[in-house]
């Protein structure tokens, strides 16, 4: 279990905060605004551990840095912004996904990213 400390916190509340899974740089930046003394190491360890409790979830795209989210949210999927870089949630998800697997397999899990340009970025 994690001692409560202000670089924890401010960890915390990036998470709990961000509308979207954040890579260890967005949640750097994001916690130093609240403390700015906080460093990459500390996000990395406090990262980790929380993945490890289960409080935050590992959000994995092959290509990019992994990013986190807290857990426990609905069913959703992703869209990723080829611009800035950010990633963002989808509420939701496809009807169908099962015809597209192969006669004979059993789909388990599946998971969505759609990619494209943010709002922002459009």
């Amino acid at each position: 279990m994690l001692r409560k400390t202000i670089q924890r916190d401010a960890i915390r509340k990036a998470l709990v905060h961000a509308a979207r899974p954040l890579t260890t740089q967005e949640i750097l930046e994001t916690a130093q605004e609240e403390v700015p003394q906080i460093g990459i190491a500390t996000v990395y360890r406090t990262v980790k551990t929380l993945a490890e409790e289960g409080s935050i979830r590992t959000v994995v795209v092959p290509g990019e840095p992994d990013r986190y989210e807290v857990s426990g949210k609905a069913h959703h999927h992703h869209f990723s912004c080829r611009v800035c870089g950010r990633m963002f949630e989808m509420d939701g998800c496809p009807v169908g996904l099962e015809n597209l697997v192969p006669k004979g397999f059993l789909m388990e899990d599946h998971e969505v990213f759609i990619y494209g340009r943010c709002d922002e970025c459009n």
